[in-house]
């Protein structure tokens, strides 16, 4: 995708418009184009840029879930975990989890073996063991000491949720897809009939009604705003995650961890991603606008409080974190009292032309396509049967960087000159992945290049302010911004970060 396509070049009708670029609308474009269907993809701001960037990492069959007796949830996501971990090495990859057991806190070791049996036996291969406190202390010397029994020791994975989600945009774009970033949406409708969408470019101006055969709401947390949309929506409770990255030299972990809050007993952990360690996460109704997310003071001190309780050798002081972030989960309202009770299961709505999806899991994606393609066979003939190829075309990576931008982009980063290659600031990114996305991947805002396309932004000190100078001369060379286009989105980067992602000092 070397150039963003402009309102004037897009046909006049699709087969199937999605709206919204987050994992789920991403999984359904693509799947949608590999199967033969015009499809075209949009999304008001950025692609992944809403929950799809700001999950908690994981790929994972969701342990607590058994607990709320969602089996059947728990089972799926384990299958999908399983297949992602076969399909897309290099992207997401296997991490393995310790539960510390102690003797003056919950869980106690045989609810944890019964449980991880269970999702063991789900899995197919028998991975859960217990470690006992000598061996425990071993892997991670920092863990709490005091009352420590041992620890049970499990497998799930991780990712970098936003270049999963980009490498669903691209390779459907790559199957004759269309997408494009920031273009807001309106439904046009024939009576109860939805026709088509009436978009607006924010780039470049100007506006253009398209017609579709189907259009797919899979606006995530803004699925029952999209306007015009007819009724039938669930009603939504967005729930608010909040997370701290931390140094490495703070937390220098080899393998998750996982433990309940002291609190509440909701569980929290941390775990290594991109050269940094996450801690999270919350579970807070969120009353704001589902596109300005920010962590709140309170959430913040609840994840210091988790940290002392199970890191107790320092005292912990969010001034030491490298960041911060906070999404929100589209939860299907199911009238619990306790957010956490509340189902991560997908719903799917219909209306004539329109099919809705909100809800489920980052781990689930491709589950969701499926449902959403077999609800479409009917207005679409030309939608081809259901394909259980390997997730993305053409060759297998198995490296960080094939995982994240396919062989081929791995193979022209990997000829670009050593110190195009080199790590930039102690982080996993160079120059020559940035200059890739540039030239490849529908940039149009810094905080695109830094927040999703590279996370820069939340695991380099200051959100890489020391390194825009070298970034933005990339970005005049590669995008042809000149002197002034540079300096507002220097600004434009440096306000939003200050105001979503710097800790509190």
């Amino acid at each position: 995708m070397p150039t963003r396509p402009m309102l004037s070049q897009l046909d006049a009708r699709y087969d199937l418009i999605v709206v919204g670029g987050g994992i789920n609308g991403a999984g359904i474009f693509q799947a949608a184009a590999r199967r033969g269907l015009q499809a075209l993809l949009i999304d008001a701001g950025d692609f992944a840029s809403g929950t799809s960037s700001a999950s908690s990492k994981l790929v994972h069959g969701g342990l607590r879930y058994l607990k709320n007796g969602q089996w059947r949830l728990t089972l799926e996501s384990v299958r999908e975990r399983e297949r992602l971990l076969r399909e897309v090495p290099g992207l997401v990859e296997p991490l393995r989890f310790l539960m510390p057991i102690y003797r003056d806190r919950k869980p106690g070791r045989r609810l944890m073996q019964f449980g991880l049996r269970v999702y063991d036996l789900m899995a197919g291969s028998q991975r859960s063991r217990w470690l006992d406190a000598e061996a425990v202390q071993a892997a991670e010397g920092d863990l709490r000491s005091a009352q420590l029994l041992g620890a049970m020791a499990y497998d799930d994975a991780v990712t970098d949720d936003a270049r999963l989600v980009l490498r669903l945009v691209f390779d459907g774009v790559a199957a004759d897809g269309t997408a494009l970033n920031y273009v807001r949406a309106t439904l046009l409708r024939d009576g109860h009939l939805v026709v088509g969408v009436r978009l607006h470019d924010a780039v470049q101006g100007g506006a253009r009604d398209i017609a579709a055969t189907v259009v797919v709401n899979a606006a995530g947390a803004l699925a029952d705003r999209v306007p015009d949309a007819p009724a039938g929506a669930p009603l939504l409770r967005p729930l608010r995650g909040s997370h701290l990255v931390l140094p490495t030299s703070l937390l220098p972990i080899r393998h998750a961890v996982s433990w309940l809050h002291p609190r509440d007993g909701r569980p929290v952990f941390v775990h290594p991603w991109e050269g940094a360690v996450i801690c999270g996460t919350t579970d807070v109704d969120h009353d704001g606008d589902p596109a300005d997310v920010r962590a709140t003071a309170a959430e913040l001190d609840y994840l210091l409080e988790a940290l002392q309780a199970q890191f107790p050798q320092r005292r912990w002081r969010l001034a030491d974190a490298v960041s911060v972030y906070a999404g929100v989960r589209p939860v299907v309202a199911g009238g619990h009292d306790d957010p956490s009770r509340e189902s991560r299961e997908s719903a799917m709505w219909q209306s004539p032309g329109l099919i809705g999806t909100a809800g489920g899991k980052l781990t689930t994606f491709r589950v969701t396509a499926q449902q959403v393609l077999r609800a479409a066979r009917r207005e679409l003939p030309a939608l081809r049967g259901r394909h259980d190829g390997a997730l993305f075309a053409g060759e297998r990576a198995t490296d960080r960087l094939g995982g994240r931008y396919g062989a081929s982009a791995a193979a022209t980063m990997r000829a670009d000159p050593a110190s195009a290659q080199a790590p930039l600031a102690g982080t996993p990114y160079s120059l020559a992945e940035l200059r890739w996305s540039l030239q490849h991947e529908a940039v149009v805002h810094l905080d695109d290049l830094l927040l999703r396309r590279s996370r820069l932004g939340l695991v380099a000190a200051g959100g890489g302010e020391a390194l825009l100078p070298q970034i933005g001369a990339l970005c005049q060379q590669e995008l042809g911004w000149d002197d002034l286009r540079w300096q507002r989105e220097y600004e434009r980067y440096l306000t939003l970060w200050r105001h979503r992602h710097a800790p509190p000092v």
